[in-house]
């Protein structure tokens, strides 16, 4: 289950509230000293939230590994350092779906689809105004970055979150607010279980 969205839209809080496995997306960031990182037109700052900035090949392989064994190594990202500190397993057993969330997950929902490895692909929206709250709060009180840097991108994001739902909608994500994405993970689990049962 792949679950975007808007910075602050309230992904990792509706992937908790699901009580199914999470693989969070966000952790196959690029480092910051990595040369092929983009640049927001206009500025030095590096566009963390253009999909350049994240590994999509290698949150790939995790999600096929996850699907196929029950478990992967994954990094431990510090954003607030731009960079990957270790690295972790993430186990899931024999659980039958696991979500895998982050701003970029709409960037492999054909790939996954392709791979015979997608239950479904939702994009959560909460509105630009809440969202932009939301993520400013987050990110000061976690020392994601510079108070600047927050605001800048803050306002840039503000400004383009509906162009960023309908890209991700593009790509093959469905819109929807919270209690609907929960009814929807909810009914792919009862899904995904009944036919391990009927296969067993």
């Amino acid at each position: 289950m792949l679950l975007c969205g808007p910075s602050g839209s309230g992904k990792s809080l509706v992937a908790a509230l699901s009580g199914l496995p999470v693989l969070r997306l966000d952790d196959f960031y690029k480092e910051g000293d990595d040369p092929t990182l983009p640049v927001v037109d206009g500025s030095s700052d590096i566009d963390w939230d253009h999909p350049r900035s994240w590994d999509a090949d290698v949150a790939l392989a995790a999600i096929a590994r996850l699907c196929a064994s029950g478990a992967t190594p994954v990094p431990v990202y510090d954003i607030s350092l731009s960079a990957r500190t270790g690295e972790d397993t993430l186990s899931i057993g024999r659980t039958p779906l696991f979500i895998a969330e982050g701003i970029f997950a709409a960037e492999i929902v054909e790939r996954c689809r392709e791979l015979g490895l997608l239950a479904d692909a939702l994009c959560l929206t909460r509105g630009p105004v809440t969202t932009f709250r939301r993520r400013f709060l987050r990110d000061l009180k976690e020392g994601r970055k510079s108070v600047p840097f927050l605001l800048r991108r803050g306002w840039r994001l503000l400004r383009a979150e509906r162009s960023i739902v309908s890209r991700q909608v593009a790509l093959g994500a469905h819109a929807c607010g919270r209690d609907e994405a929960l009814s929807r993970m909810a009914a792919a689990a009862a899904g995904r279980q009944a036919r391990q049962q009927t296969a067993a």
